[in-house]
């Protein structure tokens, strides 16, 4: 896994072998990244990644400079990497938290421009990640939610939902306010 473009561009990220994750592919992540990069200034997004496992996406956001983020993911070995990590590549304006995400979500005050979320593609309560993101209005105006999920997942009867995007077996819906 390498992280695809800005500051860091095309350093790798080796991470341990032990982690329960799922990196998004580097050809899925540039496509989706592409799409972001057209519709929002990097320096002055505030990010929310959720499930973020080895933290693949947060770097890309970070190396582009974001202004603000946020990674939560449950598993206490991903998040040790994910803050091991962003201190070895000194990216600032980044924390992580250790958290279920359902939990995270339901007691955050925060907003974001863009929240990502890469759930377990089995993950029986994928299709509760938008409503609840909706009904405690965690999007700014003219945010995105992007949910990374499987092929037999289908999110396009929610509110909200703007498009999907396939790369392989990589796809996204993409909600927005």
């Amino acid at each position: 896994m390498r992280i695809v473009s800005g500051t860091h561009r095309s350093r790798v990220i080796t991470a341990p072998k032990n982690l329960p994750v799922r990196p998004t592919t580097d050809f899925a992540k540039e496509s989706l990244f592409n799409i972001i990069n057209n519709h929002f200034e990097f320096d002055e997004l505030k990010v929310a990644d959720l499930f973020c496992g080895t933290g693949n996406i947060s770097y890309e956001f970070l190396s582009r400079e974001c202004k603000d983020l946020i990674a939560v993911d449950e598993n206490f070995h991903c998040c040790a990497f994910v803050k091991k990590t962003i201190e070895d590549f000194k990216l600032p304006k980044a924390r992580v938290v250790k958290a279920d995400v359902f939990s995270f979500l339901k007691n955050n005050i925060e907003t974001y421009d863009i929240i990502f979320a890469d759930p377990p593609y089995n993950l029986d309560k994928i299709d509760q990640i938008a409503p609840l993101i909706f009904e405690k209005k965690l999007l700014r105006e003219n945010g995105w939610l992007i949910i990374e999920h499987g092929e037999t997942t289908d999110l396009s009867q929610q509110a909200h939902f703007k498009e999907k995007r396939k790369y392989g077996t990589v796809n996204f819906s993409i909600f927005g306010m």
